[in-house]
């Protein structure tokens, strides 16, 4: 331990020192500025928008409408005066001069985009003054005569219920409306409302200008001091968006994946000029080098977390479905730093990588409350205990189980490549990832070997098929199926032949037929093995779907799946066998052929 703790030190020294001494000075001039500005901003306001518009106005009333609106330069005449003058309003040279000009109870606009905008924002300002007004009224009842009384319905999809895709009923006459049945009695609400008058007035008068669809943003990442009442006037209302929530998990989730950006720089920066020769000749293990790097990231990332947990006032207990997500950034840093050959491909992969990881990790937090498909994202874990729903084991071990696995074993891989040989070779990246595996598989037990590299590639096989899962369920059946089918054949062919691949690449006279089938055998074992321990341990709501049946159907009785995959990763490997390397792709599309036949005949019948 204190090896490590030695590396983490010299690695924040490391860090520390990047910067040049000399604008460490200005760096902190600049902060104190910031923070200077930061805050005349929170006294006075920001003034981006002031004097934008121009009007010009005769009307006390529309002065006063505008007149706390900084965007507005107002400029009144006396009252009346267009009445007495009209031929400047028709003068279009005389409008052209104004953005806006208010003649009574009548605002006239240049019809340029600017006036228009500006017309814009007086209705809107209108539009607060109204309310202002009302709010202030005696009879308050007699201004809004609609109250809603607001509540929460969760909304519960069972992901199962999709079955083979079949209409779940039809209308015998398309053109006419079907007869009411099964018609329940629900008692209406009481008319009145417990609440005193003055406290909804006071509420109303405190609510005064915010914007309904906005402040649902806002109010996310700060507990307001607005006291929440149950009831709402129709102007409080805003229609809600799936999208919400993605505000508040990009505000988690950004600066963790920013800061393991700097862990990922500084395994690239071991790999120029050979600087990290030292550490490799020193007498500390790869995994101590690595964990001695990667602590001062790990604890920055989790101080981030748990500062913003406590700046929004919620759970600690967010920081554990938080926690898999930041290994997965770690670890996806740690892969493409030591894979990368410059810092410009350093940056495309990593480009790469966000994009692919955001479509698993955001897209399905968007339907959280919405579809049980979310529940694959630790970020839903989140939004729920947020909401105040909270999360059970059961639903965190199903959320966060790919992510543990996923890191592990880049770690893993990580700490059996970590020499000479992989970190100053300038190799291209499919040929770096494939010599990866192929570090893992030993000289001496090679079958051995491939059936613990197929067990490894089981969560990267649910990662990309559950990513596959949330981008195409929403399409119309059996499109979706069939999409579904044929991508999640192909990904399982790709990893399950990985290990047969990095031996043809790296170990080409052990390949002979015989060995050739045997290592398939063995990748069928290892994949058969990885598959059911993890599929029965977490995957049992997904698989039991429709969705489900096509990307694990190939696990019905045990031999049934130990053919499959020994016959499609047969298939691939004779292709290379025969006809080179350059053939790997098209070995890939015969296995995953196969793979489809089959899942047609065991999921959709259609052999049968």
């Amino acid at each position: 331990m204190s090896r490590i703790l030695k590396i983490s030190k010299w690695e924040i020294r490391r860090f520390a020192g990047t910067m040049d001494k000399g604008l460490i000075p200005i760096v902190a001039a600049l902060f104190i500025l910031l923070v200077i500005v930061m805050g005349f901003a929170q006294s006075s306001g920001i003034h981006l928008e002031d004097n934008v518009y121009t009007v010009l106005t005769d009307s006390d009333a529309g002065a006063g409408i505008i007149g706390y609106d900084s965007r507005f330069i107002i400029l009144k005449v006396p009252s009346g005066y267009f009445s007495a003058h009209p031929q400047y309003l028709s003068d279009p040279q005389y409008r052209g001069a104004f953005d806006l000009i208010i003649a009574g109870d009548k605002v006239l606009t240049s019809g340029t985009d600017r006036s228009n905008a500006a017309l814009l924002a007086f209705d809107r300002d209108y539009s607060r003054y109204k309310i202002a007004f009302y709010n202030r009224q005696d009879d308050l009842y007699a201004a809004y005569p609609v109250w809603i009384d607001e509540k929460t319905v969760e909304s519960v999809i069972d992901f199962t219920a999709t079955q083979m895709g079949r209409a779940a009923f039809s209308y015998s006459n398309p053109y006419r409306a079907p007869a009411p049945q099964n018609i329940i009695e629900i008692p209406l609400p009481s008319e009145e409302i417990e609440i005193p008058v003055e406290e909804l007035r006071r509420y109303l008068i405190a609510d005064e200008g915010r914007d309904a669809a906005l402040s649902r943003y806002t109010d996310i990442l700060r507990s307001g001091d607005l006291e929440i009442i149950q009831y709402k006037v129709p102007s409080q209302m805003s229609a809600s968006l799936p999208f919400d929530t993605i505000v508040l998990v990009f505000v988690f989730i950004f600066p963790l994946y920013f800061t393991s950006q700097f862990f990922m720089m500084s395994i690239m920066n071991e790999r120029i000029d050979r600087r990290g020769e030292i550490l490799l000749s020193a007498p500390v293990s790869p995994w101590m080098i690595i964990a001695g790097k990667m602590l001062p990231y790990l604890a920055m990332m989790s101080i981030i977390a748990v500062g913003l947990i406590l700046y929004i006032q919620a759970d600690l207990i967010i920081f554990l479905p938080l926690f898999p997500v930041i290994l997965f950034f770690l670890s996806a840093a740690l892969l493409i730093g030591m894979i990368a050959r410059s810092f410009k491909e350093l940056s495309f992969i990593s480009i790469f990588f966000s994009t692919v990881a955001s479509s698993y990790i955001f897209f399905p937090a968007i339907f959280a409350n919405i579809h049980v498909i979310s529940q694959i994202s630790p970020l839903t874990l989140i939004i729920y205990q947020i909401q105040g729903d909270g999360f059970t084991a059961d639903e965190y071990l199903y959320s966060t189980i790919i992510f543990y696995l996923v890191s592990f074993v880049i770690f893993y891989f990580a700490v059996r490549n970590y020499n000479g040989e992989r970190l100053f070779g300038q190799h291209k990246i499919l040929t770096a990832l494939v010599e990866f595996v192929d570090g893992v598989i030993s000289k001496r037990y090679v079958n051995t070997s491939l059936v613990f590299v197929a067990i490894c590639m089981i969560p990267f096989v649910f990662l990309m098929q559950l990513m596959l899962l949330v981008l195409l369920f929403n399409f119309p059946m059996p499109l979706s199926l069939i999409m579904i089918m044929l991508s999640a054949a192909l990904v399982e062919e790709v990893f399950k032949s990985v290990g047969i691949y990095a031996l043809f690449l790296r170990r080409p006279e052990y390949m002979t037929w015989k060995n050739l089938a045997i290592g398939a055998f063995a990748v069928a074992v290892g994949f058969l093995i990885g598959e059911k321990l993890l599929l029965f341990a977490t995957l049992a709501e997904i698989s039991d779907s429709v969705f489900g049946a096509v990307m694990f159907a190939s696990l019905q009785v045990l031999w049934l799946p130990l053919v499959l995959h020994f016959v499609t990763t047969f298939i691939c490997g004779s292709v290379v066998r025969v006809g080179g390397l350059r053939l790997y792709i098209m070995g890939i599309i015969a296995a995953g052929f196969v793979h489809t036949l089959y899942n047609l005949y065991f999921v959709l019948g259609v052999f049968g």
